[in-house]
C-alpha cells in the first residue's frame, strides 16, 4: 500500500480492541510494551496508546503518539499483513524520534517471526 497509514489500517472500535486484549500475545521493550493478534486480513492494523499517568499533559501523549504512528508508518512493511497491533508507551521520559523508531523495528521484526 506505500507509506501511508489510511483509516482501514487504523485499529478502532470496542469489539476489535477487546479481542486483541484478550487473545493477543504481548511484548516488551524499553519503553514500549505491544499487543499483538492475527487478524485474517491482508494488512495490519495498528493503534497507539499514551497512558495519562505519566505524561499529564495532553500535548506530551500527543508528541509521542505521534512519533510512534509515523515510525510505524516508515516501517510497516517490516511485519507484513494479518495482524492487529497494540503498542504502548511505558517510558516515563518522552524519547526522541529516533529512539522510538529503532525500538519500534525491533518489535515488528519480532512480531514477523512469530
Amino acid at each position: 500500500m506505500g507509506a501511508t497509514l489510511p483509516k482501514a489500517e487504523r485499529l478502532c472500535g470496542r469489539t476489535a480492541v477487546s479481542s486483541l486484549m484478550k487473545g493477543g500475545k504481548w511484548l516488551n521493550g524499553d519503553n514500549l510494551r505491544c499487543c499483538f493478534a492475527p487478524n485474517g486480513l491482508e494488512f495490519s492494523r495498528v493503534m497507539v496508546s499514551v497512558p495519562k499517568k505519566h505524561f499529564k499533559r495532553a500535548v506530551k501523549r500527543n508528541l509521542l503518539k505521534r512519533r510512534m504512528r509515523e515510525s510505524y508508518r516508515l516501517q510497516k512493511d517490516l511485519v507484513g499483513g494479518g495482524f492487529d497491533v497494540l503498542f504502548v508507551y511505558i517510558g516515563t521520559e518522552a524519547a526522541p524520534f529516533e529512539e522510538i523508531r529503532t525500538e519500534l523495528a525491533s518489535l515488528l521484526a519480532r512480531i514477523s517471526q512469530k
